[in-house]
């Protein structure tokens, strides 16, 4: 499926642990991934959409025609029922504009303090979106992994809440995972593969 010269495709993500998924799930096509940081003229794409498939479409479109690339753009997140949602599109920032990780976290035990087990399920979703060097938006996918939140922390992979994500028919977070079945398995695993076939029928046709 490799042609001479690779086809070349940015990841819109600074968020390493997004970058080496992406990655890894595209790297059998032959596709070639750049992430934001070796794209010097990469823009600050402000997340001012109110779902996930507004900020997925917002990051693709600015950064391919400011780059003249094609993009692939997606915003994901944890949608926790107890919470009514959230924290959602908030979910890097949950804590605050500098939020990490560990605030994160923190603000969201503090907020289940009170929700018993079996009332705290919740979801990882993640929108995707591929634009070409125009900015045009060419395809769209998604998907989404269910779990629930646990009391502590299980595991040091992964990033973001994963330490208390927990996939019940794995009886593990995923942080305890290992890398090849949470990209089998997760929200934004289902998402680039269900855009797959499109997505590289377009970069090779354009290559």
């Amino acid at each position: 499926m490799t042609h001479a010269s690779s086809p070349t495709l940015v990841l819109g993500t600074t968020n390493m642990g997004k970058q080496r998924e992406l990655a890894t799930l595209l790297s059998p096509f032959g596709i070639t991934c750049l992430s934001l940081h070796d794209c010097p003229h990469a823009v600050s794409v402000a997340e001012t959409g109110t779902t996930f498939v507004e900020n997925a479409a917002l990051k693709a479109s600015q950064q391919a025609q400011a780059l003249n690339q094609w993009v692939l753009g997606e915003d994901s997140g944890l949608v926790v029922d107890a919470l009514d949602g959230a924290p959602g599109v908030y979910s890097a920032r949950f804590a605050g504009p500098d939020a990490n990780d560990t605030a994160n976290n923190l603000l969201l035990l503090e907020q289940l303090a009170e929700v018993p087990a079996d009332r705290r399920t919740a979801h990882y979703a993640c929108h995707a979106a591929l634009a070409a060097p125009d900015g045009s938006i060419r395809a769209t996918s998604a998907g989404r992994c269910c779990g629930r939140i646990t009391e502590t922390a299980h595991g040091h992979g992964g990033f973001g809440y994963d330490p208390y994500f927990m996939v019940p028919e794995y009886h593990r977070t995923f942080g305890e995972l290992a890398p090849a079945v949470k990209s089998l398995i997760s929200h934004r695993g289902r998402a680039i593969r269900g855009m797959l076939p499109q997505l590289v029928r377009l970069l090779q046709g354009h290559d």
